[in-house]
């Protein structure tokens, strides 16, 4: 679709001069050039005498660069990100947590065969001597025996997968009214 027809768009929900949305508020936009008296949010600096309303809203006088970000409710006292302040940047993360093994017990010291039925995860059928202290490495476990005749399995998450952690998403240009 032309970028005039995405302006007539704008114009028609009245996102265009006067509009009751207040400067300074993103706005997503579905084209890589903004309608006129817009700006994309890409961590540009403006002149605050050019544009004063927008100079309300961001003092520093630049934008936030929303480029590639997703936008996150500000705590404000609620508890579940405490310590944000207002337009501060978060780095990704992964939420603490952990993967359980398992252990194998030998009562009769001698070699033992782990059934594959008992490896969870991809591995391989392997059998120890009791005693010989030697992990063998599986896929995703490692497995050693010790004097008393235990099999300790210990889980080892394998790394996989791309550079961050995120939803399922479409990408669109953040704008605010300038003016």
């Amino acid at each position: 679709m032309p970028v005039s027809c995405y302006l007539c768009i704008f114009l028609n929900v009245g996102l265009g001069e006067g509009s009751a949305l207040p400067v300074g508020v993103p706005v997503p936009w579905p084209s890589a050039t903004p309608p006129t008296g817009w700006l994309k949010c890409n961590g540009a600096a403006f002149s605050a005498e050019e544009y004063p309303e927008l100079a309300k809203a961001y003092p520093t006088n630049k934008l936030p660069d929303l480029r590639g970000e997703f936008i996150r409710g500000w705590d404000d006292g609620r508890g579940i990100d405490a310590v944000r302040a207002l337009l501060s940047l978060q780095n990704g993360g992964v939420e603490s947590h952990t993967h359980q093994g398992q252990l194998f017990r030998v009562s009769d010291y001698r070699t033992k065969e782990i059934p594959a039925s008992e490896v969870m995860g991809r591995g391989y059928i392997a059998s120890l001597t009791p005693g010989a202290d030697s992990p063998l490495d599986f896929d995703d476990y490692s497995v050693s025996s010790n004097p008393n005749g235990y099999f300790v399995g210990n889980q080892r998450t394998t790394a996989y997968g791309i550079n961050e952690t995120r939803p399922r998403n479409i990408a669109f240009n953040y704008i605010v009214r300038a003016a």
